[in-house]
C-alpha cells in the first residue's frame, strides 16, 4: 500500500475541487481593506457622520480603523466585486453590542434594500449598517459550480482516453503541477472575470485526478480489498475540506503581509509543487492488470482507438444496473455539494462567527469523513466475499438511510447541537463514495478503467454539482411566499428550508435508488452464475 498513499494527500493538497471556492463564502465578510476602506472614510465625512461613535469618537474611529486595517482584509467578494450584494453591520466601526435601538430593542442589518439599509441607526443616532457584498448570489453560485464543473468534467473524459494508453504517473503529477499554479495564481485575482478564467484552468488540472489515481489502485490491489484502498485514498476529500475551513477563517483572519484571504489560496497551492515531484520521483505506474477480453472485442482492441473506446465505454454505461448506479450517486453527490457550497453561510445567518464555525468544522469531517470510508471499503470488502458484488451496494443504503436524520438535525437544532449532529451525519453518510468507484472498477474493464471513471464523474458531477444552483432560487420562492408576514420572515428560515429539501432528502432518494440497483446486479449476477461465466471479468483477484 506505500506508493498509493502517496496519492491521497494531493487532494488534500489542493482541497480538492470544493474546497478552494468554499474559502470564497468562508472570508471574512465583514472586514475591509485598505483599498475599500478609502471609500468608506470618504462617505462617512461626506454625510457628515465625524462623530460617529459619540463626542470624542473622532480619534477612537480612526484609531479603530487603522487597527481594522492592520489585523484584517475584506472578502474576497468584497474586494472583487462579485455576487450579490446585501445590508450587514459595518464592522469597521460599529460591534453587535452598538446594535441596539433608542428603546434598548436589537437592530438587525436586514433591509432589502441599499437606501435604507444605510439609514438605520442605533440609539446614539449613529448609522451603523453598511450595503456590500456578501459572497452568495448568482455569480458566486456560476463561479463556484458551473464555471467549474463544465471543463472538469468533460476534460476528465479528454485527458482519460490518453491515461488508458500513456503513463498514468506523468500524466497525474502534470496535473497537479497545473492546478496548483492555477490556485496559487487565484491569490492575485483582481476581477471576476479573471477568477472565471483561473476556474476553468483550475478544472483541466483536477480533471485527471481520480480517473488516474482511481486506475492505479484499481491495478494496485485486488478486488476483494479495492474497496478499504479507495476509502483510504478519498481520505483527502475530508482532510482537505477541513484544511479550507481552517485557512479561510484562521488564515485569513491572521492576515498575512495584509493581504487577507489571498495567503488561503497562496499556501493551499504552494505544497502542490512539492508533491507533484514526490509523486513523480516515488510513485510507479503500475502494469494494468489484463482482463478476461470480452466476447466482441477483436484485434481494434490493440489500438484502441478514440472511436472503438467510445463504444465499448457506451456499451458497458448503458447496461441498467451501471444506468441506475449513476443516477443514485448523482442524487447523493448533490447533497455533499450543497452542504458545502451553504453550510459557512448558514450558520452565519445563525449568528456564529468565523472562529466558531472553524472550531467545529475544521475536525468534524476529518474524524467522521476518514472513519466513513475507512470502515465503510472494509465492511463492503468483507460481505464482498461472501455474497458477491451486489452485496457492496447493501452498505451504502444502510449507511445512507443511518445518516440523513442526523443531516435533518443539523438544520433543526441550534448551534452547538447542529454541530454535533454533523459528526454522524459524516460518520454513515460518506461510505458510498468509495464503495460506488469500487463497484464502478468492477463493472468496467480494465483497459478502459480510466476513461470509464472519467465520464462516471462528468455525470455525477454535471447532475450532482449543479443542483446547488436551485438553492437560491428556492430559497427566494419561499421568502416570496413570505414576504407579507409580520414580523419579518428571517432569511435563515427560508435557507433552512431549501436545505431540508437538497440536504437530508438526497440521502434518502439515493438510498431507495441503490435498493434497485442492489437488485438489478444481484440479478445480473445470479445470469452469471447461472451461464457459467463471469459477467463482470477481473482476473486481478
Amino acid at each position: 500500500m506505500g506508493p498509493n498513499l502517496i496519492m491521497f494527500p494531493i487532494k488534500v493538497t489542493h482541497f480538492r475541487n470544493i474546497g478552494a471556492m468554499s474559502i470564497i463564502l468562508i472570508s471574512e465578510e465583514f472586514h475591509l481593506s485598505k483599498i475599500r476602506m478609502a471609500s468608506i472614510k470618504e462617505a462617512v465625512r461626506h454625510r457628515g457622520y465625524d462623530s460617529i461613535r459619540n463626542e470624542d469618537s473622532t480619534e477612537k474611529t480612526d484609531q479603530r480603523t487603522m487597527e481594522k486595517e492592520a489585523t484584517v482584509a475584506k472578502s474576497m467578494a468584497q474586494e472583487v466585486h462579485f455576487g450579490d450584494q446585501a445590508c450587514m453591520i459595518n464592522s469597521t466601526y460599529f460591534t453587535d453590542s452598538d446594535l441596539i435601538g433608542s428603546n434598548n430593542t436589537d437592530i438587525k442589518c436586514e433591509a432589502g434594500a441599499e437606501n435604507l439599509c444605510l439609514n438605520i441607526r442605533n440609539g446614539n443616532g449613529s448609522y451603523v449598517c453598511k450595503w456590500d457584498y456578501n459572497g452568495q448570489g448568482l455569480e458566486y453560485q456560476l463561479v463556484a459550480g458551473p464555471v467549474f464543473i463544465v471543463i472538469y468534467t468533460f476534460s476528465g473524459i479528454f485527458i482519460s482516453f490518453a491515461a488508458d494508453k500513456y503513463n498514468r504517473k506523468v500524466m497525474l503529477a502534470s496535473c497537479l503541477v497545473i492546478w496548483s499554479t492555477m490556485t496559487l495564481l487565484t491569490g492575485f485575482v483582481n476581477s471576476y472575470w479573471q477568477i472565471v478564467i483561473l476556474r476553468f484552468g483550475l478544472g483541466i488540472g483536477e480533471a485527471g485526478c481520480t480517473p488516474f489515481a482511481a486506475s492505479m489502485i484499481a491495478d494496485y490491489f485486488p478486488k476483494q480489498s479495492r474497496g478499504l484502498a479507495l476509502g483510504v485514498y478519498n481520505w483527502g476529500i475530508y482532510i482537505g475540506y477541513s484544511m479550507s475551513y481552517a485557512f479561510g477563517n484562521f488564515i485569513s483572519k491572521a492576515n498575512i503581509n495584509n493581504q487577507g484571504w489571498r495567503w488561503s489560496y497562496f499556501l493551499a497551492a504552494i505544497p502542490g509543487i512539492a508533491v507533484a515531484a514526490l509523486l513523480f520521483l516515488t510513485v510507479d505506474d503500475p502494469p494494468r492488470q489484463q482482463s478476461e477480453p470480452d466476447k466482441d472485442a477483436d484485434k481494434e482492441q490493440n489500438t484502441m482507438s478514440v472511436k472503438y473506446k467510445a463504444k465499448r465505454v457506451f456499451t458497458r454505461f448503458f447496461n441498467p444496473s451501471v444506468m441506475l448506479l449513476l443516477l443514485a450517486s448523482s442524487v447523493r453527490n448533490a447533497a455533499g455539494y450543497v452542504i458545502s457550497y451553504n453550510t459557512q453561510q448558514y450558520f452565519t445567518d445563525l449568528h456564529q462567527t468565523k472562529e466558531q464555525i472553524g472550531d467545529y468544522m475544521s475536525w468534524i469531517p476529518i474524524v467522521g469523513g476518514i472513519f466513513s470510508v475507512t470502515v465503510g471499503g472494509l465492511l463492503s470488502d468483507v460481505i464482498v466475499k461472501r455474497l458477491g458484488l451486489y452485496s457492496r451496494v447493501i452498505v451504502i443504503i444502510i449507511s445512507l438511510t443511518l445518516a440523513a436524520p442526523f443531516a435533518a438535525g443539523t438544520l433543526f437544532f441550534l448551534p452547538p447541537y447542529a454541530y454535533l449532529c454533523q459528526i454522524p451525519t459524516y460518520l454513515f453518510g460518506e461510505m458510498w463514495i468509495g464503495i460506488t468507484i469500487a463497484v464502478l472498477v468492477e463493472l468496467v474493464p480494465s483497459d478502459i478503467r480510466t476513461t470509464g471513471i472519467a465520464v462516471y464523474l462528468f455525470i455525477i458531477t454535471n447532475i450532482g454539482g449543479n443542483i446547488q444552483l436551485l438553492v437560491p432560487v428556492i430559497k427566494n420562492h419561499i421568502k416570496e411566499m413570505h414576504k407579507h408576514d409580520i414580523p419579518k420572515y428571517p432569511d435563515v428560515n427560508a435557507l433552512r428550508t431549501a436545505l431540508y429539501i437538497l440536504y437530508p432528502g438526497p440521502y434518502l432518494y439515493a438510498a431507495f435508488i441503490f435498493v434497485f440497483v442492489m437488485f438489478l446486479m444481484r440479478r445480473d449476477q445470479r445470469k452469471a452464475e447461472q451461464s457459467a461465466y463471469t459477467i463482470l471479468p477481473d482476473t486481478t483477484a
